[in-house]
């Protein structure tokens, strides 16, 4: 498989480091860790819809340094590096400039429930959107529209589980490119062990989902 592949690269080329993956890992106790969703959307990826991608971060100390996701069906590989920057096919990418929620596009997924889930609602996230005028999708697969986030096409994406490999690439991919990721709380988290969900906006907008997430929450940290 993809998740073997990875840990068989990684013990070869970096011994001393560990491996995070969605299927198999190995050594997740070590500072540097390689964190990979080897299939990301395997629900759409099962019926022909052309919106899955394979992700893979270099973390240290919890902290994503590289990220690099890659989308085979347009040929798009979306990669960030700690103060370097955010590229798409080697070309810089940034986040749009808008700072309200109007015509956003916003793809949620884990609501209303998911294994694995973080929060609870008391209210539906998809109303609670379209209220400012937003648009939200659900793809069953986060990692190729948080690669939108970074490169402008998607104001924001929020992620209602607890999966550390769906986050750790782009972290590193959006902050390059100038926007913000969190868990859904707001809070900074580690990227090699479960995490609080994660939200990923070009920043402007970050607080507004925040407060948006709170509001339809039955539980907070």
């Amino acid at each position: 498989t993809i998740n073997d592949m990875v840990i068989n690269k990684v013990q070869s080329s970096f011994p001393s480091n560990g491996v995070h993956g969605e299927e198999a890992s190995f050594g997740e106790d070590r500072q540097w860790m390689w964190i990979c969703d080897p299939i990301d959307g395997t629900m759409p990826f099962s019926h022909g819809l052309p919106i899955s991608t394979f992700s893979l971060a270099l973390v240290k100390d919890g902290i994503p340094v590289v990220g690099a996701v890659y989308d085979p069906y347009f040929k798009r590989l979306f990669h960030g590096v700690k103060d370097a920057g955010a590229f798409c096919n080697d070309k810089p990418i940034h986040v749009n400039s808008k700072d309200d929620l109007k015509n956003a596009l916003i793809d949620v997924e884990g609501f209303p429930t998911s294994s694995n889930t973080v929060l609870t609602l008391k209210k539906d996230i998809f109303t609670a959107l379209e209220q400012p005028g937003a648009h939200a999708t659900h793809l069953w697969s986060v990692i190729l529209p948080t690669a939108l986030v970074a490169s402008g096409e998607y104001m924001a994406t929020i992620f209602n589980v607890n999966k550390c490999e769906d986050g750790a690439a782009i972290k590193v991919i959006v902050e390059e490119a100038g926007g913000k990721v969190t868990d859904l709380f707001g809070e900074e988290q580690r990227y090699d062990r479960p995490v609080k969900g994660f939200i990923a906006s070009n920043g402007k907008v970050h607080q507004q989902i925040i407060d948006i997430i709170k509001e339809c929450s039955e539980s907070q940290k």
